[in-house]
């Protein structure tokens, strides 16, 4: 029996899962520089913190999750999302009670069982960041900045802001009536209107044509705000301007988790499969005391690596994003002593920062040669019993095929020179 991986799942393989690598470390580049700080949650939880945080009234709860019973008869699930379990864990360790904001960020897998289809997976990859403990425009506008620095380090020209705001507990109550009175007059089937009953900000999320044609004429969350998020957001809108990130005002944007309020946003690319979105966040002020903690507000997003990924082969930019791969030098042994003598310097120079290979398995001149050009090396360090007793090695530039005996003793000097900046 051959395996394969699960419906909905892929493996990510070189050279594009060093493309994935870089995507991870660009979008935290900009986190690190402004104070965030790495944490890691498990990639399993209680079900009933996702049920609590997320809502039981979402389409991540109620379709998707990855729940099952451990051997303690306790219900588990494979996390669907990052925030939910990144303020867990802040409020059990404590970090509330220092310095605030707490600024924390993470990277990892996720599971929701999908539809499986292109850019649409059971199993997929984000960066996210979180930063807990303060209510502050600015620190929206800041967590949104970051993101767009994080696309536009990758070269990405074709990613959208989308930005709205949901409102706040003073006046979503009265949206939140009006938006009910106008979907109980629609044609919807009975799971939708039971949406309708318990999270009416659902039903605005939904992806179905003949749910969105019917939408057009909704209220919008904008005619309902009151003083306060009116001018919230708008001061949120005002330092984006600033910070020179452009922006798409949306009425009609939600977030598909029960969460949030206030500031919300979205990061959008057209063609790359089933979902436009490439990332997205927006501010949680009521999280904390969903799950069990103290008042505790809150804003964060996370941003796909796999469909950001996809968005990078359709601009062009794989190569531009992708380390160069394999290593530097490529050592090749003609003999037992020579593989000794080069098994030795093969360590010395990547503990001088050069990275080295060497032609396992006795392979002859030839042989060795090809593996050399697979892979990707520079350069060719060949040792056979003549150089040992002339106590040299032979160094051969791949790409010109110019070739120079170096004395054994310089040649970790010799290659930090010319490789190591």
């Amino acid at each position: 029996m051959t395996f394969q991986a699960p419906k909905g799942t892929f493996d990510w393989m070189p050279p594009r899962s060093e493309l994935a690598l870089s995507v991870r470390e660009q979008m935290s580049a900009p986190l690190r520089l402004a104070g965030y700080r790495y944490v890691e949650t498990p990639a399993f939880e209680d079900t009933a913190l996702f049920a609590r945080g997320v809502g039981e009234s979402t389409d991540i709860v109620s379709k998707e999750m990855y729940t099952f019973e451990d051997k303690g008869g306790r219900s588990i699930t494979l996390r669907p999302e990052g925030t939910a379990a990144v303020v867990r864990a802040v409020l059990q360790h404590g970090l509330h009670h220092g310095p605030l904001p707490v600024k924390v960020w993470y990277s990892g897998s996720f599971y929701r069982y999908e539809r499986a289809q292109k850019g649409r997976y059971r199993h997929f990859s984000q960066v996210g960041a979180e930063a807990l403990g303060v209510e502050d425009p600015a620190l929206d506008a800041e967590m949104i900045q970051l993101a767009a620095e994080a696309f536009a380090s990758l070269g990405l020209t074709g990613v959208e802001l989308l930005l709205n705001s949901l409102g706040c507990a003073a006046c979503r109550p009265a949206y939140r009536s009006a938006l009910q009175d106008f979907l109980r007059g629609l044609d919807l089937d009975d799971a939708t209107r039971a949406r309708v009953e318990i999270n009416p900000l659902r039903v605005l999320d939904d992806k179905r044509p003949e749910v969105r044609a019917q939408l057009a004429e909704a209220p919008l969350v904008s005619d309902h705000l009151c003083e306060a998020c009116k001018g919230y957001h708008e001061e949120v809108r005002s330092l984006l301007r600033t910070a020179g990130v452009a922006f798409t005002d949306d009425p009609r944007l939600v977030r598909g988790l029960d969460y949030y309020t206030r500031t919300t946003f979205e990061y959008v690319y057209e063609g790359i499969g089933a979902q436009t979105a490439v990332g997205g966040g927006g501010r949680y002020d009521g999280l904390s005391e969903m799950i069990g903690g103290p008042p505790l507000p809150g804003v964060g997003w996370a941003l796909g690596v796999d469909r950001t990924v996809l968005a990078l082969e359709t601009e062009g930019l794989v190569e531009a994003n992708t380390p160069r791969a394999g290593v530097e030098v490529y050592a090749v042994p003609l003999g037992d002593e020579a593989r000794r003598v080069l098994f030795d310097l093969v360590l010395e120079l990547r503990g001088a920062g050069v990275s080295a290979d060497l032609a396992f398995g006795g392979k002859g001149v030839k042989g060795a040669m090809k593996g050399a050009d697979r892979s990707g090396a520079a350069y060719a360090l060949i040792l056979g019993e003549r150089d040992i007793a002339a106590g040299a090695a032979q160094v051969k530039h791949l790409a010109s095929g110019e070739q120079t005996a170096v004395p054994l003793a310089e040649i970790v000097t010799m290659f930090k020179e010319k490789l190591v900046k």
